[in-house]
């Protein structure tokens, strides 16, 4: 039986088409994002480069009437209302038998692939506050992650700090911030120390790449959209990003510094971490020590700090499930995607009932509510003031 709480690690927002033209600073008004209607469908331009179509707030639950009616270009006025709405959200998170939410972006995230540094500290603040305002409607069920970039690491600690004083539940960080900026460099030291200090999860999801537009992979390159997820085998291999990161934090020790911080991994799935956790303390205990290979203070293993201090949050990885002890049933959360297209509303609780089918109802609860309830503190109702569990639950 599904536990009557379910709170949602990974949903979206789809951001209002005047967010940016409507709130930016005057020196920004020119640049600032905006939706361009064109013959094919509406599309969100940052800064003069052309991102991608509405479809993520368009296409929801359309996969269950087929795939081939999936769109890849679409209208903003098509977009659900409750992408942009917070009551609307949460007769949607109702209908599809979800208590609570944690939001990341749609639009923003594409904004760690725009290489003016000043530019994207902008329009993140203001992705930052509007965000804000929209969870706090509906602060006991909706929780939201700031944007911080780190191009500069004292005006990312402030950042941090604002979304900390505006009560946001962490920040997004670049999933990869480039080889020359990797993770494992002495500079962010004092951006883990804040973050611990606030107690704000750091979290890496997929797409937010910071890397020169030459290094992304583009199924036109004719086109000016700057999208890193054109070609199927884009898909395929998204986790590699996140691993990059996760291994130069894990071996830098960073998580042996900062004991309490918290890194979140985002919709990547989670299969794939058994075979890392593995391999890292592998390279750890048997390869070829170099000499500037750290190693850690105490006799704890790098699969030590990721049990500790990481969080995978997936969506329908029937593997990980099943191999769920061997990455670390307190480690993993569940997610919707809600709006996307991939989303599993609005049949979220039968997919998971199938998906955690013959698992101990002590497990199911810490990985469909109390973990993430944990991370980014949702305070969980008292049982009869749960969502009613749906068909399938």
């Amino acid at each position: 039986m599904l536990p009557p709480t379910i709170i949602s690690s990974d949903s979206h927002v789809i951001e209002p088409a005047d967010l940016w033209t409507s709130r930016v600073a005057k020196r920004w008004r020119d640049r600032a994002p905006r939706i361009v209607a064109e013959e094919s469908g509406d599309w969100w331009y940052a800064d003069g480069q052309r991102l991608f179509s509405v479809t993520g707030g368009t296409e929801t639950g359309k996969r269950f009437e087929g795939n081939e009616k999936l769109r890849v270009q679409s209208r903003m006025a098509e977009v659900i209302a409750g992408a942009y709405d917070p009551a609307a959200k949460l007769k949607d998170m109702d209908a599809d038998g979800v208590w609570g939410e944690l939001v990341y972006p749609t639009t923003a995230t594409t904004f760690w692939w725009l290489p003016d540094t000043e530019y994207a500290y902008a329009m993140m603040r203001c992705y930052n506050d509007w965000v804000a305002e929209f969870a706090a409607a509906q602060p006991e069920r909706i929780k939201a992650l700031g944007l911080v970039t780190l191009d500069d690491i004292p005006r990312g600690i402030k950042e941090l700090q604002h979304c900390a004083a505006i009560g946001l539940a962490g920040a997004m960080i670049s999933v990869y911030p480039g080889a020359a900026r990797h993770y494992a460099l002495p500079l962010y030291e004092p951006f883990w120390a804040a973050a611990q200090n606030l107690s704000l999860t750091l979290n890496l999801h997929t797409g937010s790449q910071r890397l020169p537009r030459a290094e992304r992979q583009s199924s036109d390159p004719g086109n000016a959209a700057l999208s890193p997820f054109q070609l199927p085998s884009s898909y395929c291999t998204t986790n590699y990003w996140v691993q990059l990161s996760l291994a130069d934090i894990i071996f830098s020790g960073v998580f042996e510094r900062y004991p309490k911080l918290k890194v979140v991994s985002v919709e990547f799935e989670a299969a794939w971490a058994p075979h890392f956790i593995h391999t890292m303390d592998y390279t750890y205990t048997q390869r070829i020590r170099r000499a500037d290979w750290p190693r850690f203070q105490s006799s704890a293993l790098p699969s030590d700090f990721f049990r500790r201090n990481v969080s995978v949050s997936f969506q329908e990885d029937a593997l990980a499930v099943r191999m769920r002890h061997d990455i670390g049933v307190d480690t993993l959360t569940w997610g919707t995607d809600y709006p996307h297209a991939e989303s599993t509303f609005p049949h979220s609780r039968k997919i998971v009932a199938r998906l955690f089918k013959g698992v101990p109802d002590s497990e199911k609860k810490k990985m469909l509510c109390t973990n993430a309830a944990r991370l980014y503190g949702f305070r969980l109702p008292k049982p009869s003031h749960a969502t009613p569990a749906k068909a399938g639950g």
